[in-house]
């Protein structure tokens, strides 16, 4: 009789949280610019009020909607994330950026990017979001150099929080100066270090040593020159919303103390500092030799912390 009850309790409690999940709308979503269309995956669980939306903004270089570059292996980070959300009853939008994935046609030149319209892009978005009575407030997530991006848009979309996730708190150009001084022996640097003084002044160059090429190319120069006027923490300083910092201590491309200076520079921001997550925001061993795996993998779970804290500090918010 006892094994019976057992059985049956078991079987109660199993349909009771299966029947606790939402049922989530998945849909492409897309928003029409003056000069091309940029597409994205809407996720919108059901819900008897507007639920809160997160619209999520991908980090640098053609890195695509879920997280993953043509360069790398598939990883699927931000699709996972976004999944997080919904399964707690948040919605997210999240897109590819213009001249990537099938936004490629928005901009396919990439000597006509800029950090000005990956912002105006997300703001775009943000007032596409807020005019859609489906959804309830709206917080911009800013994954790496999208970080930056979510912290120059927030405000002007109309986001009720920011949330940035193993952003730089430090100008890009000093993060490269000490990425390439790392890796390069001293008469590279050194051409390195001048190239980047250069376009840090505005100034592009046609003389690109072969060997340097992937990074400086002429073709992302303009682009380059619109990253290197930004600071990360002033714009996060700027902020006057409710925002949350995350990052995890075990990422090997922006350190912890990027994001103390960001709370340094934003005091009332929260900061979340997680034990063993890198920049993939999957749990993994420090030293990078020994990290590839969630470089490549897109079966690994994030980090739970990650989407506990991101999702406690969204549920804190005021209704819209």
């Amino acid at each position: 009789m006892m094994l019976r009850t057992f059985a049956l309790l078991f079987f109660l409690f199993t349909g009771l949280a299966q029947a606790a999940a939402p049922t989530v709308l998945q849909r492409p979503i897309s928003l029409v610019t003056d000069d091309g269309t940029l597409q994205g995956s809407l996720l919108l669980p059901r819900s008897d009020t507007p639920p809160p939306v997160v619209l999520i903004i991908a980090g640098s270089g053609p890195t695509d909607r879920d997280g993953n570059n043509p360069a790398g292996g598939r990883i699927d980070n931000l699709k996972r994330l976004a999944l997080l959300l919904a399964n707690n009853r948040i919605a997210s939008v999240r897109y590819d950026k213009r001249g990537v994935a099938a936004s490629r046609a928005a901009t396919p030149d990439e000597r006509n990017l800029s950090v000005e319209r990956y912002v105006a892009d997300a703001v775009a978005w943000g007032h596409l979001l807020k005019a859609d009575p489906r959804f309830g407030p709206l917080i911009v997530l800013g994954h790496s150099e999208g970080a930056l991006i979510a912290s120059l848009a927030a405000e002007q979309a109309g986001a009720s929080a920011v949330i940035s996730v193993a952003g730089s708190g430090r100008p890009v150009d000093q993060v490269l100066r000490e990425q390439l001084g790392e890796r390069l022996p001293a008469t590279e640097r050194a051409q390195a270090v001048r190239l980047i003084e250069q376009l840090k002044a505005g100034q592009p160059s046609t003389q690109v040593p072969l060997h340097l090429r992937d990074v400086f190319r002429p073709s992302v120069q303009p682009y380059l020159i619109s990253l290197f006027r930004q600071d990360p923490a002033a714009a996060f300083a700027r902020l006057h919303l409710p925002a949350l910092i995350v990052q995890g201590r075990n990422d090997v491309q922006v350190e912890v103390e990027d994001a103390e200076r960001l709370h340094a520079a934003k005091p009332d921001a929260e900061l979340a500092l997680i034990d063993g997550m890198n920049h993939m925001l999957r749990i993994s061993p420090r030293a990078m030799s020994q990290q590839r795996d969630s470089y490549n993998n897109p079966e690994l779970p994030l980090a739970s912390a990650l989407g506990e804290r991101i999702v406690e500090f969204i549920r804190r918010l005021p209704a819209a």
